[in-house]
């Protein structure tokens, strides 16, 4: 008999005609797993919703103006790149690998705009070559990782260096500030008379895109085997190699729209935009829920984690906090956040026997 069927025949378990009552003998162990509500509630994920929801009660009750309109308004342009490359960097570490060059594409991109823009070039097609370089960096990136078979830390850390030199390089010390008065205004614009900006329109449209990729296709079930164990998914009939690249063309090409709506919102296209961008990226996504290791994560918790450091970090401001003392806190956060993971990894060995099934299971199995 199957480990996940028991049958247990009692005298209270017979009828009187003798034969058992299989709906009271027969126990699996949907019988004995954790209840639907817990499995929703209690996660890292909505724990890290929880704690945003509290940060903007207090922020709301103690700091002076960030309950106005244009508080929510500059907090959600201020985060718009990072919600953004966030997006396909939680597939990127779920699979147990990291792109470490996303800030510099936006220099490179932003880069790009700006000298073909100054070239005579339209700001549309501009922006298309920006998209296509974005995705050829991110290419080069995929392809020296899953072709060439080298690590995903080295690499990026390699073309993070290359593609800011070559937008260094480009544009030198010099910033391009003439931009169409339309596309500027666009950039920082809102929705209506709501505070929300215009820039939230394509981050919800990709959001969802990305969300049904990672949970609602075979595609993003390979992402999730990729991160547990990438021969297993091999085995099992992922491409795995195949799946990394595409990851990395697409935080290529993401990457390049956020240096295109960054140069657009601060109307200046430099070699040094975004610097420093990548960490913050990658500590939402781990405060988030996604562990470091791959294999685990969920986007509405990447998305929170985005918000919260966005949060503290307007709500700091605003209580006329030094931007050190705001690095500490993000830096403290994400410290936090995967102390607490691998903490809860232990507890969960802990709770297992040996053979790696709970106590529990294991003693309702036998009773």
């Amino acid at each position: 008999m199957s480990d996940s069927t028991k049958t247990t025949v009692t005298p209270e378990s017979l009828n009187p005609s003798g034969r058992a009552d299989a709906q009271a003998s027969v126990r699996t162990y949907r019988d004995y797993g954790t209840p639907l509500w817990r499995r929703i509630l209690l996660t890292r994920e909505m724990a890290i919703i929880a704690l945003l929801l509290v940060v903007i009660v207090v922020a709301i009750s103690t700091v002076r103006g960030f309950d106005r309109p244009i508080t929510i308004t500059y907090l959600l342009l201020d985060v718009a790149p990072i919600l953004l490359i966030a997006l396909p960097m939680t597939l990127v570490i779920i699979t147990g690998e990291i792109d470490l060059s996303v800030a510099s594409i936006v220099g490179l991109s932003s880069v790009l705009l700006g000298t073909l823009t100054q070239a005579g070039w339209p700001l549309e097609a501009a922006a298309l070559f920006a998209l296509v370089a974005g995705a050829l960096g991110g290419a080069l990136n995929g392809f020296l990782i899953t072709v060439v078979g080298l690590p995903s830390l080295a690499v990026t850390i390699g073309t993070l260096a290359l593609y800011r030199g070559l937008a260094v390089g480009l544009l030198g010390t010099t910033a391009v500030t003439d931009w169409p008065e339309f596309w500027t205004d666009l950039a920082k614009d809102k929705i209506g008379d709501s505070p929300f900006p215009v820039i939230m329109i394509p981050f919800v449209l990709l959001a969802i895109v990305f969300i049904v990729l990672l949970h609602f296709t075979p595609f993003g079930r390979g992402i999730f085997a990729i991160g547990l164990n990438d021969e297993a998914a091999s085995f099992s009939g992922v491409n795995v190699a195949r799946t990394k690249f595409i990851l990395f063309v697409l935080t290529g090409v993401v990457s390049a729209l956020a240096g295109i709506y960054f140069t657009l919102r601060f109307g200046s296209a430099r070699g040094d935009n975004a610097t420093g961008l990548e960490l913050q990226v990658i500590a939402a996504v781990l405060l988030g829920g996604v562990s470091i290791f791959g294999g685990r994560g969920a986007m509405h918790g990447v998305i929170a984690g985005v918000l919260l450091i966005g949060v503290l970090a307007s709500a700091l401001r605003l209580a006329n906090v030094t931007s050190d003392v705001i690095n500490i806190i993000t830096g403290v956060l994400l410290v936090l956040s995967v102390v607490s993971a691998s903490f809860l990894a232990w507890l969960s060995k802990k709770r297992q026997r040996p053979g790696g099934r709970k106590r529990g299971a294991v003693s309702a199995a036998q009773a």
